[in-house]
């Protein structure tokens, strides 16, 4: 069902909002409004949670927030999170705002009439991602927004076919100083190898390693790291 009309990318919903917020006239002939809707948000992180306060800014009727992984504990491990980010239960603003969350759940298919979407169906999750039978169910969705993320790059294709080193989590092994991956002369940055992130460590990471490309070729650089 995901050809059906009212499942969106997060960030075609967001940026549209944008625009309205700036005064643009000239906007997209297809708009993605929540107005009067039953919102659900696949994807439990920063993106997702902006979807969850516009929706309600729209005067959605209802909105859900999915999330893959399990809930994360109240309080985290102090003994086990340096130098990572804590695992811990957040609450941002937006989600303040109202509206259900819930994790542990995975997206199995849409459904939907006269071509737009109805319903989702999902099932629920152990904590090793396995779907749990029994637990299947459905819930109203008029808008579907896209907000996940990912675990790691995915690796059939170029990834295999490179055979590039891996880390523990699955990401492009490099180091901070060259981003020289195992292979000869195959760079990677951002996402690549530090796993999901914000765009400003994509942007420090590609201006890094753009240089260290610079001087693997030009054999000195005078880019900026």
């Amino acid at each position: 069902g995901r050809e059906l009309d009212g499942i969106h990318f997060a960030m075609d919903f967001l940026a549209q909002q944008n625009r309205r917020n700036s005064g643009e006239l000239t906007l997209p002939d297809e708009k993605i409004l929540a107005t009067g809707k039953h919102v659900v948000v696949i994807g439990g992180g920063d993106t997702g949670s902006d979807c969850i306060g516009t929706s309600w800014r729209q005067k959605a009727k209802s909105v859900t927030q999915f999330e893959i992984l399990s809930k994360p504990p109240r309080k985290e491990d102090k003994g086990t999170t340096w130098p990572e980010w804590p695992l811990k239960m957040r609450t941002s603003s937006s989600q303040e705002e109202g509206g259900d969350r819930d994790w542990s759940v995975a997206t199995e298919a849409f459904s939907g009439d006269n071509g737009k979407v109805r319903a989702l169906h999902g099932v629920r999750l152990t904590p090793r991602l396995e779907r749990i039978e029994g637990t299947e169910f459905e819930i109203d969705a008029d808008l579907v927004l896209l907000a996940m993320g990912f675990v790691h790059p995915v690796r059939e294709g170029m990834l295999e076919q490179l055979g590039v080193d891996l880390d523990r989590s699955g990401n492009v092994a490099a180091d901070t100083e060259a981003y020289r991956t195992s292979i000869d002369k195959v760079f990677t940055a951002g996402d690549m190898r530090r796993g999901q992130s914000l765009v400003v460590w994509a942007i420090r990471e590609g201006r890094q390693c753009a240089r260290s490309v610079d001087d693997f070729l030009m054999g000195v650089s005078t880019l900026p790291r």
